[in-house]
This record gives structure tokens, C-alpha cells and sequence, in this order.
């Protein structure tokens, strides 16, 4: 049995689909709705990361988890006591969803402090581990859904800096790889897409998808600051502007890893837009 964390998530959801696609049996789990988008067959528990006891019924009889970092809730998660949960209900390996602010961002606190402390407790659990460290999803564009139906508008910062930004799908199915497979134990990879893409370029994907031009407005630091503290704590917002306007060259960097564990390159953003266009409309 492996169970999901995050199951509704960008990841967490096609990695459920793919699990089960593959004839794995799945244990969903998550603190918000199980919905009924998951697939049928997939046994379906809520619970919640920052609550070890919530967990053990999840964890009982599963010998793999996939385990995302919390999020923006990262600094909540007691993973030794997560870890520990899933080590005495028999789980045998985890796959942890971690970022790769880990190693370009040290002193970040939410990403250098956080989130390197998650990953130092995975790989002391005595657990076989793998960590995967993506870059910016593709996904983080469903923030302009609301603009881009209602007056086909995207406005961000920072609109010619380019990221290799990846598709969740792709980071589900290297997950799904080194939950089911060997070869991937004591292994971090570093998850992007296969090109630079920019804020304006997105803008225009989108367009193409939908068969309609998307207008872009280029936000100023300080607006796109305004509007990203409504949902997310400081020390994030300020990495991730960072990240956005002055990635560094192992942030711009296009990483093998993604072709390396499922044999073909990973998808650009142009298909990410064309398979989600419908949140678009």
C-alpha cells in the first residue's frame, strides 16, 4: 500500500492517478475534501500532516509514502514524529516533495531553515529515501485563471525573466518511480522543465491554448509583493520574488533528471497549457 499526502494537490493528484493507472493499491490522504475526482478504488482518508495521531490510521499497512514538505506550512510539520508514525506501521520508503531552494537558496529560512530540516529528518528516519527538489510548477498560473476568463489578462512581475518551470505531471511521475521502483534509494533529484520560459511567454501559451490572445501587464516588485502576502507568509514572498527576479544560474539551470528517471524529456509549458486550457475559459 502507498499512501499519498497532499492527494488534491497539483501533485499529489496525478500521482494518485498514476499509482492506480499502474494497478497500485492507494491510500489518498489529505486535510481538505477526498473528492471524487480521485480514482475509484483508491481508498480515501482524511487526515493531517501537522497532526502526527491523525496519520497512523492512514499509515497502518502501507510499506511506502510520498510525503510532501507542508508547503506553506512546512514550519508545522513534525517530520521525526511523522517519520517515526510511518516506521512503526511498517512503511519501508519514502519519497519526500521537497524544493529546490534547499541547495539555491540556503539562507532562506523557509527553504534553507524548513525545509533542509525536513529533509535531514527523511534521510535520518532509517528509512530508504529519495528526495525530489522541483523548481517552479507550471500549476502557479492557475493564479491567473480568474483574469484570463474574465478579461483575458495576465499581469505578474519580472515579464522577460525566464524559469524552467515544470509540470506537475512530471514531477507525479518520477514520484511514482521511486515509490514503485528500484534504483532511486538515497537519490535527490532536481525536477525542471526542458526550457526557459518567461511570464510574457506563459501569457502567450495561454492564448494559443485558448485560440485567443491573452494580453500581459508587467506588475511592478512592490505590487506583485502586495498581492502574494494576502496568501502566503514574508519570508516565502521574499524568496520567492528573489527566485522570479534574480534567479540564480543553478535556478536557470535545465536538469537531466526528469529524462533520466522516465526516459522522455519533460513537458514543455506550451502542452501544460493546452491539457489545462478548460481552467482558462
Amino acid at each position: 500500500m502507498i499512501v499519498v499526502t497532499g492527494a488534491t494537490g497539483n501533485v499529489g493528484r496525478p500521482l494518485v492517478r498514476t499509482l492506480a493507472a499502474a494497478g497500485a493499491p492507494v491510500t489518498a490522504t489529505s486535510r481538505g475534501v477526498l473528492d471524487a475526482d480521485l480514482p475509484d478504488g483508491v481508498r480515501r482518508l482524511p487526515a493531517d500532516l501537522t497532526d502526527v495521531e491523525s496519520l497512523r490510521p492512514v499509515l497502518d499497512g502501507a510499506d511506502a509514502l510520498f510525503l510532501q514538505n507542508g508547503g506553506p506550512s512546512a514550519h508545522l510539520l513534525d517530520a521525526p514524529g511523522v517519520l517515526g508514525a510511518a516506521k512503526a506501521a511498517g512503511v519501508e520508503r519514502v519519497v519526500l516533495l521537497s524544493s529546490q531552494g534547499v541547495t539555491t537558496r540556503p539562507e532562506s529560512a523557509s527553504h534553507g531553515g524548513v525545509a533542509r530540516a525536513i529533509e535531514d529528518a527523511v534521510r535520518q528516519s532509517g528509512l530508504e529515501w529519495t528526495v525530489l527538489r522541483p523548481g517552479g510548477f507550471a500549476s502557479n498560473t492557475f493564479a491567473w485563471a480568474g483574469s484570463v476568463r474574465a478579461e483575458r489578462t495576465v499581469a505578474a512581475p519580472f515579464a522577460d525573466t525566464g524559469l524552467p518551470v515544470i509540470d506537475p505531471d512530471d514531477i507525479a511521475g518520477v514520484a511514482a518511480a521511486a515509490l514503485r521502483e528500484d534504483g532511486h534509494a538515497g537519490r535527490s533529484y532536481e525536477l525542471t522543465g526542458p526550457a526557459l520560459v518567461t511570464p510574457r511567454e506563459q501569457a502567450a501559451a495561454l492564448g494559443d491554448a485558448l485560440g485567443e490572445p491573452v494580453r500581459f501587464v508587467e506588475l511592478t516588485r512592490e505590487q506583485a509583493r502586495e498581492a502574494m502576502l494576502a496568501f502566503l507568509p514574508e519570508p516565502l514572498v521574499e524568496t520567492t520574488l528573489a527566485i522570479l527576479g534574480a534567479p540564480t544560474p543553478a535556478e536557470r539551470r535545465i536538469s537531466p533528471d526528469v529524462e533520466s528517471v522516465l526516459g522522455r524529456p519533460p513537458r514543455t509549458f506550451a502542452e501544460w497549457a493546452r491539457r489545462y486550457a478548460a481552467a482558462f475559459r
